[in-house]
């Protein structure tokens, strides 16, 4: 029985994968085998001996100390895509609502109550929050991923010009990519183009501050800028300065800060993105499917600290090692479970970055091959840790 704890409301429907016979979930739990979170800010948190797994039903994984995981053999996992409608459909209302005032419209409206004459006064006030209809217009997506690529495909779909950018654009996300997006090598052969400019990338040091004074110098005048990702893509001093010029006419931002709100252009939401009922539940069932996989088979999907490593069972044991990338660390592994008389029948390594991951599966182990080899494995100074399932 595998124990998860969990440190916020996680959607049943998530939860009611993960089988009663084989998983007890509990909000209270000194030491778990898994973790599933949404927002909880895990970094002060201790990580027990026994915690083997975290599954972060979202995308972002910023609120996860990913590199006192990676050192505990604690594997990190991440749901991406899982909201990706429900982020491209609120990016999609908010172009349409940017370009045309709605928020500005809709708060000069509740102005008129208890006017006089109100169609008069409705007639003579629309006029401030004429805009442009997008049928038509550029759009420029900054990352092509599971998000951005959907909100290009439907952005081609209301009659839109669309320009993209994604220097890591994978083979899944290439072939979810409509053929009638243009693909730019570089920002500075899109930004021009563009009346919308839209960027769905994750944060990252390398990513910090993508939209800038450069970037912004480098957009056509008027350029509405819409910002559903992260709010440290996009620095908040530039766009203020650019918005004060004339240059930036609107940003759309879910991440509202105090420099940010009551100025004129600036158009907030608090963090909307994946608020939805049915995103909440296709984050909560990958979130729960990654870490049952992991927990009973030892394969591993999704995961942001770790390689991608996922196979059949083959009967037998399997052998799971989570080690430091380094030469060798494969034949000291088999030579282990060659010293113990042990068959393997099937075998797979990866590794990404400074980590790595071994699986095999074995014949011949019983009680106590099994407890030699993992004291064996566990004395390499290499390996950080070892499961038998």
């Amino acid at each position: 029985m595998f124990t998860i704890k969990t440190l916020n409301a996680i959607s049943p429907v998530g939860l009611s994968k993960l089988a009663t016979n084989q998983f007890e979930v509990l909000v209270e739990c000194p030491d778990p085998d898994g973790i599933l979170v949404r927002s909880a800010n895990m970094h002060e948190m201790e990580l027990g001996k026994n915690l083997k797994a975290i599954a972060r039903a979202g995308a972002g994984v910023n609120n996860i100390p990913l590199d006192k995981c990676s050192e505990k053999g604690i594997v990190v996992f991440n749901t991406p895509g899982a909201n990706a409608n429900a982020v491209a459909e609120l990016v999609l209302g908010s172009l349409i609502a940017c370009s045309r005032n709605l928020a500005e419209a809709s708060q000069w409206c509740k102005g008129l109550k208890g006017c006089d004459d109100m169609a008069k006064s409705v007639e003579k006030g629309k006029k401030q929050f004429v805009g442009p209809e997008i049928r038509g217009k550029v759009l420029g997506v900054i990352g092509l991923g599971a998000i951005g690529a959907k909100v290009a495909n439907d952005a081609l779909n209301l009659g839109m010009e669309v320009y993209g950018y994604d220097p890591y654009l994978s083979v899944d996300a290439a072939w979810n990519l409509s053929q009638h997006v243009h693909h730019c090598l570089n920002l500075g052969d899109m930004l021009p183009k563009c009346d919308y400019i839209t960027i769905h990338v994750p944060y990252l040091p390398t990513t910090k501050g993508t939209i800038n004074a450069q970037t912004l110098a480098a957009c056509k005048e008027g350029v509405r800028v819409l910002n559903f990702a992260r709010g440290e893509l996009v620095d908040n001093a530039a766009m203020l300065a650019a918005l004060e010029n004339g240059h930036v006419a609107v940003y759309c931002t879910d991440f509202p800060t105090e420099e940010l709100l009551g100025v004129p252009g600036v158009v907030c939401t608090p963090h909307l993105g994946a608020s939805t009922p049915e995103a909440e539940d296709n984050c909560a069932v990958m979130a729960a499917a990654e870490i049952s996989d992991y927990l009973k088979n030892g394969n591993i999907v999704h995961s942001v600290n770790m390689p991608e490593v996922s196979q059949p069972r083959s009967g037998g044991k399997r052998v799971c090692v989570i080690h430091r990338n380094e030469p060798g660390m494969i034949s000291s592994i088999t030579n282990i479970t060659t010293e113990a008389g042990l068959n393997i029948e099937n075998m797979v390594n990866k590794s990404k970055k400074e980590m790595a991951y071994t699986m095999l599966d074995v014949s011949g182990m019983n009680a106590a091959t099994t407890a030699q080899i993992v004291e064996k494995l566990n004395a390499v100074p290499q390996v950080i840790r070892v499961r038998v399932l």
